[in-house]
């Protein structure tokens, strides 16, 4: 039996989990919402390991997730991962925001993490509609958790109280 899944509308930079999930550009240099926030609250060390898995790989593609260390955060870890921007729907967006939630549980399982706190990704300056974002990552991290053989807690942390009533709206459904 999977643990629930439970949202809050709190600030992700205090929440305590062992990792934080970080709606990132594909550079992973901060910028501005969650991201900047982010890198702010956490400090240098942040910045640092992302300019290591940029120097890598060269950067971090839609969909997919990196991890560094969380810096000052009270998080082990922060999980980047990078949203697509809405197109109208037309170019994968929902099949890419499912790949940020799987990808960045994989990695959170691969690095012993027993919770994860995850903000609204796209749903702010990439303008992915929030009902639809809501439906992809709440879908997308219950059937993870009902395939996976690790137990880990899953929070929905929201910037506003829009986002908190639409997640709420899907884990009760």
């Amino acid at each position: 039996m999977i643990k629930p899944m439970q949202a809050t509308k709190a600030d992700i930079t205090k929440f305590e989990a062992d990792a934080i999930v970080n709606a990132a550009n594909t550079s992973l240099i901060g910028g501005g919402g969650v991201d900047g926030a982010i890198h702010r609250a956490g400090g240098p060390e942040i910045l640092e390991g992302c300019r290591k898995i940029v120097a890598r790989q060269g950067s971090c593609k839609t969909g997919e997730a990196v991890i560094t260390t969380a810096g000052k955060l009270s998080a082990k870890f922060v999980i980047h991962t990078v949203g697509p921007v809405w197109n109208g729907g037309h170019k994968k967006e929902p099949e890419k925001l499912a790949n940020c939630y799987r990808n960045s549980l994989k990695l959170a399982v691969e690095n012993g993490c027993g919770s994860v706190a995850f903000p609204n990704i796209s749903t702010g300056i990439y303008g992915y509609p929030k009902d639809e974002a809501a439906k992809v990552a709440v879908q997308t991290v219950r059937d993870f958790l009902k395939e996976s053989d690790r137990e880990i807690d899953v929070t929905f942390v929201c910037f506003d109280d829009e986002n908190l009533k639409l997640i709420e709206a899907q884990l009760n459904a």
